[in-house]
C-alpha cells in the first residue's frame, strides 16, 4: 500500500491534473494506493473538487480543515490518516512531478528508508531563488541537526519513519527537519522543479518567513548563544573604551567630549537589547504554544474516511 499526502490550497482549477498524473502512475505500476488530500482552508471550491474527484478515484480520502492552518500542519494532519507501507508527500501544483514517485519507491526497495527530492533547478524569480539558497545554507550552519540542502517536503518514506515522526507533538513543526532528525537510511535524489501549472503560490512572504523561523528556532539554539556573545563583545568594548577615555584625559590631557559617543553607544546597545529580547521572546512564545497543547488543526469535513 502506498499513501500519498497532498496539501491543497486554492487548487480548484488544476487539481484534476494532479490526480490524472498520479492515476497514470498507479495504472502503470499497479499500485495499491490511497491519496489523502487535505484542504487547508481554501478560499475557492477546492474541497468540492476533492469530493468530485473522490467519486471518480475511489482511493481518495478527503479532509477539510476549518481554516488555513498552514502547509506544514496540513501535511501533519494528512499523516494521521496514512495506512500505507510507503508514505509520499507531494504538493498540489505539479511542481513536484508524480512520475518520480516510482523511482523513489525503487530506492526504498533497495534498502533505503527515506528518499527525498533535492531541487536542482527552480523555475521561480531570481529573488526567491536567492532567498531559498541563503536560507538553506544559513540553517545548515546554525542547526545542530544535519538537514539536507535544497530539500523540500517532496519525499517517499517507509512506515517506520512516519511512525517515529508522529511522536513529535510540536505545534509549529518543520517536517523536513523532523524527517532528518529521526535518522534512518536516507538518500537525496536531484530533480528539476517545475513551475506552477496554474495560479499563484499560496506561500506569501509572511508564510515563508514563518517556515524559516520554525526551521531555525526548532533546530538551533545558536540565536541564544549569539546573545551571550554579543553581550560579551559589548562588555569588552565598554571596558576598552573606558580605558581609552582615562588614558586621553589623565595622560594626554585631552578634554573628553562624550555627547556624540554617548548617544551612539546608547542607541547601539538599546537596539541590541531589543533584538536580544525579541530572540528570547520567540523561544518563550514557542514554549507557550507547546504548553497550551492545542490540537494541530481542526477538521470540519471528510470524504471516504
Amino acid at each position: 500500500m502506498i499513501s500519498i499526502v497532498v496539501p491543497v490550497y486554492n487548487s480548484y482549477e488544476f487539481l484534476h491534473l494532479l490526480l490524472e498524473s498520479i492515476d497514470l502512475e498507479k495504472c502503470k505500476y499497479n499500485w495499491e494506493l490511497e491519496v489523502i488530500m487535505v484542504d487547508d482552508g481554501s478560499k475557492d471550491k477546492s474541497f468540492e473538487k476533492i469530493v468530485e474527484l473522490a467519486q471518480k478515484y475511489l482511493y481518495i480520502k478527503g479532509v477539510k480543515l476549518s481554516r488555513n492552518f498552514g502547509h506544514q500542519l496540513a501535511v501533519r494532519t494528512g499523516f494521521d490518516y496514512c495506512t500505507g507501507d510507503y508514505i509520499a508527500v507531494i504538493d498540489d501544483d505539479l511542481q513536484d512531478p508524480p512520475f518520480l514517485l516510482n523511482s523513489f519507491i525503487n530506492y526504498l526497495k533497495d534498502g533505503y528508508d527515506v528518499v527525498y527530492g533535492v531541487r536542482k533547478k527552480r523555475k521561480e524569480g531570481l529573488l526567491k531563488k536567492m532567498s531559498y539558497h541563503v536560507f538553506y545554507r544559513l540553517l545548515d550552519f546554525m542547526s545542530h541537526t544535519k538537514i539536507p540542502l535544497d530539500s523540500g517536503d517532496f519525499c517517499v518514506m517507509k512506515k517506520v519513519v512516519l511512525e517515529n515522526m508522529l511522536k513529535f507533538p510540536e505545534k509549529n513543526p518543520y517536517l523536513r527537519g523532523i524527517r532528518a532528525w529521526v535518522g534512518f537510511n536516507q538518500i537525496g535524489v536531484e530533480y528539476e522543479r517545475n513551475s506552477r501549472v496554474a495560479g499563484d503560490s499560496g506561500y506569501s512572504i509572511s508564510k515563508l518567513f514563518q517556515i524559516a523561523f520554525n526551521g531555525i528556532f526548532s533546530f538551533s539554539n545558536l540565536p541564544l548563544k549569539l546573545i551571550t556573545m554579543s553581550g560579551t563583545f559589548g562588555l569588552i568594548s565598554a571596558i576598552l573604551y573606558v580605558i581609552y577615555i582615562f588614558y586621553k584625559f589623565y595622560f594626554l590631557g585631552i578634554e573628553v567630549k562624550g555627547f556624540v559617543s554617548l548617544a551612539v553607544l546608547i542607541s547601539f546597545f538599546s537596539s541590541l537589547i531589543l533584538i536580544c529580547l525579541g530572540i528570547v521572546g520567540e523561544y518563550i512564545a514557542r514554549i507557550y504554544e507547546e504548553v497550551r497543547n492545542r490540537p494541530h488543526s481542526v477538521i470540519c469535513q471528510t470524504v471516504n474516511i
